[in-house]
């Protein structure tokens, strides 16, 4: 699927929202925040990392099966 980035003028972007909408397309937003919650979590997964859990992309190949 491809995807593309607009800018429109703000007087015409009610207009444009209503065509959009209309023809079924699809938006996300961008300007989303993390949770600190979810940052915390993250942060501490990185900070208990043990080299020993990891695995190189061969053994990953193996391991799955490419």
């Amino acid at each position: 699927m491809k995807e593309i980035t607009l800018k429109i003028p703000e007087d015409k972007f009610d207009f444009f929202m209503e065509v959009f909408n209309q023809l079924g397309l699809e938006t996300s937003d961008k300007d989303f925040e993390i949770p600190e919650w979810q940052k915390e979590v993250v942060l501490d997964r990185i900070k208990n990392a043990k080299e020993e859990d990891f695995f190189s992309i061969d053994d990953l190949d193996k391991k799955i099966n490419l």
